[in-house]
């Protein structure tokens, strides 16, 4: 079941020949590392006290990214214990947060097997998904558990991103995070796209003597004359490098956005 958040750009009906652009984001982590209330507070910059952990749903929110507009769907994953099921959002997600407590050493422990399933299926698919860590609940600095050096080198290890957000307090550094995986699908598009050869001619230059060599005549037969030409070679040259994505400028009607739309989750507590 999808549910729609938040903040359409404009009004109207978006014209069918020029598609929202998609982006499929999948949360992961071990129960009650936060996961329903990153989605919400990014969703509705609220935070939830309590929720129910067996919910799993998928939400989608219109976004301005660097000034492109893009549809992010979230998915707010219950796995019960551990990775389990994994294909509904394998092959569903272009990008993976990958969640755990700062203040909960077993959900960084569990968030490990999280990382190697992904790392598994990354090595047997062609395509390549960003992934990201995430460690929560940075307002509970004071019972802290997880050094942020053991975060940085665990996504050092699994060559991923890695944040420490509050979605308690921070809404800022929460948007960035989901911002930043829309940022590391689009760089990962570009860099997967073909890129066909360029060819260019070039012209050999005639030889020294350009004067024709004539055949005596033999016999009574005509003498014949040849001339020397040049050849024409077909020469690579290195591909261009990638274009980067146009920045385009919203529109005055698409900074007016409507009222907030909330359908508040079951079992959720908004405040």
């Amino acid at each position: 079941m999808s549910s729609m958040f938040g903040k359409p750009r404009a009004g109207g009906e978006r014209p069918p020949q020029s598609p929202l652009a998609e982006c499929n984001v999948a949360i992961l982590g071990c129960q009650g590392a936060g996961k329903s209330a990153l989605t919400v507070k990014f969703l509705t910059k609220r935070f939830i006290s309590e929720y129910d952990p067996n919910l799993e749903d998928t939400y989608a929110s219109e976004e301005l990214v660097d000034q492109q507009p893009v549809l992010l769907k979230v998915m707010d994953t219950a796995d019960q214990d551990g990775p389990g099921n994994c294909e509904r959002y394998l092959r569903w997600a272009s990008a993976f947060l990958v969640v755990y407590s700062i203040d909960d050493r077993k959900s960084f422990e569990g968030c490990q097997r999280y990382l190697e399933v992904l790392a598994l299926h990354a090595r047997g698919c062609q395509r390549r998904c960003p992934v990201l860590l995430l460690g929560n609940k940075l307002d509970m600095e004071q019972y802290r558990q997880v050094p942020a050096a053991e975060g940085m080198s665990l996504a050092s290890r699994f060559r991923c991103l890695f944040y420490e957000v509050s979605a308690c307090q921070d809404f800022a550094g929460v948007q960035h995070v989901f911002h930043e995986a829309v940022r590391e699908v689009r760089r990962q598009a570009e860099q997967s796209l073909p890129v066909q050869p360029l060819f260019i001619t070039e012209e050999r230059p005639c030889p020294p003597v350009a004067t024709p060599v004539a055949l005596p005549a033999r016999h009574g037969l005509a003498s014949c004359t040849f001339n020397t030409l040049s050849t024409v070679n077909y020469k690579e040259i290195p591909s261009v490098a990638q274009a980067k994505l146009v920045t385009v400028k919203s529109s005055r009607a698409q900074s007016k956005r409507k009222a907030p739309t909330l359908t508040l989750l079951k079992g959720f507590k908004i405040f």
